[in-house]
C-alpha cells in the first residue's frame, strides 16, 4: 500500500513538474516577448521606441543612444541594424493610401486623418540600402489572427514613430 502511495505520488510530482516546464516555456517563446528579446539582442539595449507585429513576427527598435534602428522579421530570426545616417524617411499608410510621411529633404506630411475603422495601418520605414530599400510593419490589420490595439492606437503609434523620424532627420 505504502509503496502504490509513493508511486502515485511521484507520477504527480512528475506530471506537475512537466506541467510547469510546458508552462514557462509556452510563456518564454510568446511572441512579443520573443520580438522583444531579439531586439534587445539585435540593439544591444533595450529600444527607446519600439513597434511590434507579433502575428506577422516583425518589429522595429530605435536606440538614441547607440544611434541606431533594427528591423526584423522571419519572428526575430533575422533583421538588419542600421545606423541613422542610412534613415531616408517613413510612411503611415492607412488602407494602402499614403497619410503621413518625413522624407529626408523633403517637408513632412503630417498625419491629418484619423481612421476608426480602418482595416490595415502600416509603418513603412526607408533606408539607403539597396537590398532593404524599405521595411513594412502592419501595426493594425484586421485581417490576421491575433490583434490587440485598435486602428487608432495604430495610428498614435505611427505617428510617434513619424516625429521620433523627423527629429533624426533633421539632426
Amino acid at each position: 500500500m505504502a509503496e502504490s502511495l509513493r508511486l502515485v505520488l511521484l507520477a504527480a510530482l512528475a506530471a506537475a513538474a512537466l506541467t510547469t516546464g510546458a508552462l514557462l516555456l509556452a510563456w518564454w517563446m510568446e511572441p512579443v516577448r520573443r520580438m522583444k528579446r531579439a531586439l534587445l539582442k539585435s540593439l544591444g539595449v533595450v529600444p527607446e521606441a519600439e513597434a511590434l507585429s507579433p502575428a506577422e513576427g516583425r518589429a522595429a527598435g530605435l536606440d538614441f543612444d547607440g544611434a541606431q534602428i533594427a528591423v526584423l522579421w522571419n519572428r526575430g530570426a533575422m533583421g538588419l541594424v542600421y545606423a541613422f545616417d542610412e534613415i531616408e524617411g517613413g510612411e503611415v499608410i492607412v488602407d494602402g493610401h499614403v497619410v503621413a510621411r518625413v522624407r529626408r529633404g523633403e517637408a513632412r506630411k503630417s498625419l491629418d486623418v484619423m481612421a476608426p475603422d480602418a482595416g490595415q495601418v502600416v509603418l513603412r520605414l526607408m533606408f539607403a540600402d539597396a537590398r532593404h530599400p524599405e521595411f513594412e510593419l502592419a501595426l493594425w490589420d484586421a485581417t490576421l489572427p491575433v490583434q490587440t490595439g485598435s486602428p487608432g492606437e495604430a495610428l498614435r503609434l505611427g505617428r510617434r514613430w513619424l516625429s521620433h523620424l523627423e527629429a533624426l532627420l533633421k539632426g
